[in-house]
């Protein structure tokens, strides 16, 4: 019992670091007009997950991420019994991490709406609702938004069970790992981050909604425009099957085996994940 609740307290703070260090780029970016480009954005939302990876992978793994979770219990064979306390703290930690963003930068977004004329609640105050959550490009319609995220989600489990795979001689190391994560997800949103905000995460994405349902930005977050708030969720859960799949079927059958490993390891099987790479985003 104690094991897992050092594993669900580091999910939590994991899922944390990612919001506080994620949101808090976009809410400067916002709400007081820091330069970033769409690259520095993903560059910030990376280097917060390589962060939260090498402070926690080494208790729970670090999946801060729902649609990892359940791919790596389909194919990696976690525990289902811990599939829903993983995603609960992950969960509230990306509720609470939104909170403590709304705290610090309040002032600011009190000020950006009486400058603006904006009125929580209001279509218009989309904008800083999106400090917290992900919407699509208006050009996009909610089928063809969920679509991307299945696409990006898919591709980067796809990538993070390249980067656990004894098999692969090219997976990064141990040291390296959270490192490659947080490359990874930098490149996803540089690509695709204007489509869709690059959720890939229902944690990442539900948990601020709810915040923000709550604040005061009300049906703007929950259900958001065209009730959009499912497809963060969905999507990426469809994403992350699909990639963990396409991996094992395409990249993992043809790598060579090494006799003098085990074929599937304590890691892979989340019983001893402090012994090895951790699993993200």
């Amino acid at each position: 019992m104690n094991g897992l609740k050092g594993e669900l307290t580091a999910e939590f703070i994991g899922s944390f670091i990612l919001i506080f260090v994620g949101a808090g780029c976009v809410a400067g970016f916002v709400l007081n007009g820091a330069q970033y480009g769409m690259w520095e954005i993903s560059i910030v939302w990376g280097l917060g997950i390589s962060m939260a990876l090498y402070l926690t992978a080494a208790i729970s793994g670090a999946h801060i991420n729902p649609a990892v979770t359940i791919a790596l219990a389909v194919y990696r064979e976690f525990p289902l019994g811990k599939v829903l306390p993983y995603i609960m703290a992950q969960i509230a930690g990306t509720f609470t991490a939104a909170a403590v963003v709304y705290g610090l930068y309040r002032n600011g977004f009190l000020q950006y709406e009486a400058t603006k004329g904006i009125v929580r609640g209001s279509a218009e105050s989309q904008v800083t609702a999106s400090i917290f959550s992900t919407y699509p490009a208006p050009y996009l319609s909610v089928v063809e938004a969920a679509i991307v995220e299945i696409v990006i989600t898919a591709f980067l489990v796809a990538a993070i069970f390249a980067f656990i795979d004894d098999r692969n001689a090219f997976a990064p190391s141990k040291a390296l790992f959270p490192l490659a994560v947080g490359i990874l997800v930098a490149v996803i949103g540089g690509s695709f981050g204007t489509l869709t905000g690059f959720a890939m995460n229902p944690a990442r994405d539900f948990g601020p909604k709810l915040f923000a349902a709550l604040a005061g930005w009300g049906k703007v977050a929950l259900p958001g425009p065209h009730g959009y708030f499912w497809v963060p969720i969905i999507a990426p859960i469809v994403g992350a099957l699909i990639g963990g799949g396409a991996y094992d079927l395409f990249i993992r059958r043809f790598l060579p085996v090494d006799k003098s490993v085990t074929e599937v390891d304590s890691v892979q099987k989340g019983t001893d994940v402090s012994a090895e790479k951790g699993f993200s985003v």
